[in-house]
């Protein structure tokens, strides 16, 4: 079972950017998972966040209504189609995963379609939030927060300022902010540098659309789901530059070339910064 604590530190040359982290989610808003390697297409990790959770109204329940459910890990293998859910009393519940009826959810004003989950899920989940929900499985790569890019990329170091700026030892655990990838080798808030360009990572050509804006979810412990880091705050007082907009953490984009990505691959920009391009 891959570890979940905070990465071993990769080598990489000097000036070269590696992928340190790799973090999917097979059920938005459980526990993340961390392969070694993932095959990204141009909707995203067919195994992440391929499955999302449902109340009786047919609203999302996510973390922002119930933190513990980043307790709850899920394993999916995308040929078999099979599902397993584990919680934290030991409670295994898994199968073939079998579609019912149609249904149509709101994704932040974006309506996504999916399918109920038929089998053992939902009454697992239920019984554990004490609630009655269920599981959908939307068509592959709809399940993305306010309909940003299949690709997210944070650095480490951007990491490591976010906790100086807190005055905390320790890196800030990237998992609070669920990216597909993270990165080592870059200056802190690098990656903010990439935007509208290409960049390769491993074999997967990625063009870098836009910065994510961050909200309370990333308050929440990654291992509890309980708030114990003021996130916001931090955020607000060194990159808070505009009030009406969003705090920036992190890069989004959309995947031009698929293909695999490794842990310790390269990724580095193939264009020029506009700050570059006026430099030279």
């Amino acid at each position: 079972m891959p570890g979940t604590g905070p990465p071993e530190r990769v080598a990489y040359a000097s000036g070269m950017a590696v992928v340190s982290r790799i973090s999917i989610a097979p059920v938005k808003g459980l526990a993340l998972a961390h392969p070694d390697e993932v095959q990204v297409d141009t909707t995203g990790v067919l195994a992440n966040r391929r499955f999302y959770v449902v109340d009786d109204r047919g609203r999302r329940y996510g973390q922002i209504r119930n933190g513990r459910l980043v307790q709850i890990r899920a394993a999916y293998d995308p040929e078999r189609e099979h599902l397993a859910l584990t919680f934290p009393d030991g409670t295994i519940a898994e199968g073939i995963v079998d579609l019912a009826e149609e249904t149509t959810t709101d994704f932040y004003g974006r309506p996504v379609n999916g399918r109920v989950v038929a089998g053992p899920w939902a009454t697992a989940l239920s019984a554990w939030c004490g609630r009655s929900l269920r599981l959908v499985q939307p068509a592959a790569g709809q399940a993305v927060d306010r309909a940003r890019g299949h690709v997210s990329l944070v650095s480490e170091a951007s990491l490591r300022e976010l906790a100086r700026q807190a005055n905390e030892n320790e890196p800030v655990d990237g998992r609070r902010f669920r990216m597909l990838f993270q990165a080592d080798g870059l200056r802190a808030h690098e990656e903010d540098t990439w935007l509208r360009r290409k960049v390769r990572i491993g074999e997967v050509l990625v063009r870098f659309r836009g910065v994510v804006g961050r909200c309370a979810i990333t308050t929440q412990n990654p291992d509890t789901g309980l708030p114990d880091f003021d996130t916001l705050r931090v955020l607000n007082a060194y990159r808070g530059l505009d009030a009406k907009r969003e705090l920036p953490f992190g890069v989004y984009g959309e995947v031009l070339e698929p293909g695999r990505v490794r842990v310790g691959d390269l990724a580095e920009p193939l264009e020029l910064s506009l700050l570059d391009a006026t430099a030279s």
